[in-house]
């Protein structure tokens, strides 16, 4: 068929790897701990900073309790710990088998 179409086999064999490269950094990059990680991160920093300076009407709501800062503190740690599992376990490459390989198995 490879004949009909007017592409070589080397041609199909380099657009193949082509899309599998593409494909595999397409997944790592909307790997969903890396878009958790990375908005309780930023969310965490921005509590965390409006945390830093309670006012005293802030304070008094929460009982004494400077809830912006510990919430922000526990947003960085748990945005941390995901991008943390990203690089410790990262997405394995796709592994595509191709015809030869499924008759030969």
């Amino acid at each position: 068929m490879s004949e009909n179409s007017g592409h070589s086999g080397h041609d199909v064999q380099r657009e193949v790897s082509e899309l599998e490269g593409k494909s595999t950094t397409a997944s790592r990059l909307f790997d969903l701990r890396l878009i958790i990680g990375g908005l309780f991160v930023v969310y965490g920093v921005i509590v965390t900073i409006a945390g830093i300076s309670p006012s005293q009407a802030t304070l008094d709501k929460a009982e004494g309790v400077n809830i912006n800062l510990w919430t922000g503190i526990a947003m960085l740690l748990l945005g941390i710990f995901f991008l943390g599992w990203l690089k410790l376990r990262p997405v394995p490459p796709v592994e595509v088998v191709t015809e030869e390989e499924e008759d030969g198995a």
